[in-house]
C-alpha cells in the first residue's frame, strides 16, 4: 500500500523547526498551552506559502532527566508520535513546540495519546 506524497508519515528537515530567528519568534508571538505532563506553544502561519509545512520543536528539560539516554527516548517517542498523527491538523500551516513537563517516564502509548490531544486541540 503506497501513500501519495502529501500524506506519508514522514518527518523531513523541513518539518524541523529550526534557527534562532524562528524559534525567537514563535516564543514571543506565540501562545502557550498545556495538558498534563506537556506543554506546548503554538503560532499559526497563514502567510505560508502551499508547498510548506507545519513546523515542530520537541524539547524535554535536563533539569528534569539528567541523563541524555533518557532525554533522547523522550524526544524520539514525541517526533513518532507527532510523525503518525500530524495528518490531524488538516491543511492548518503552524510552528509548534512541544515541550515534556513530567518527571515521570512515561510509556509510547501515553505519549501517543497526549500528541493527538494536542494535534486534536490545534486543528
Amino acid at each position: 500500500m503506497q501513500n501519495s506524497s502529501n500524506t506519508r508519515a514522514t518527518f523531513t528537515r523541513k518539518e524541523r523547526l529550526r534557527g534562532e530567528k524562528n524559534v525567537a519568534r514563535l516564543l514571543s508571538k506565540g501562545r502557550f498551552a498545556g495538558i498534563p505532563n506537556f506543554r506546548y506553544c503554538l503560532l499559526e502561519r497563514p502567510d505560508a506559502q502551499d508547498e510548506e509545512l507545519s513546523r515542530v520543536m520537541v524539547s524535554v528539560p535536563k533539569r528534569l532527566f539528567k541523563r541524555a539516554v533518557k532525554r533522547n527516548l523522550l524526544k524520539r517517542r514525541i517526533r513518532e508520535s507527532y510523525r503518525k498523527q500530524k495528518m490531524l491538523l488538516g491543511e492548518k500551516k503552524v510552528d509548534l513546540m512541544i515541550v515534556y513537563n513530567s518527571k515521570e517516564l512515561l510509556s509510547y502509548q501515553e505519549i501517543y495519546a497526549a500528541v493527538g490531544t494536542i494535534l486534536k486541540r490545534i486543528s
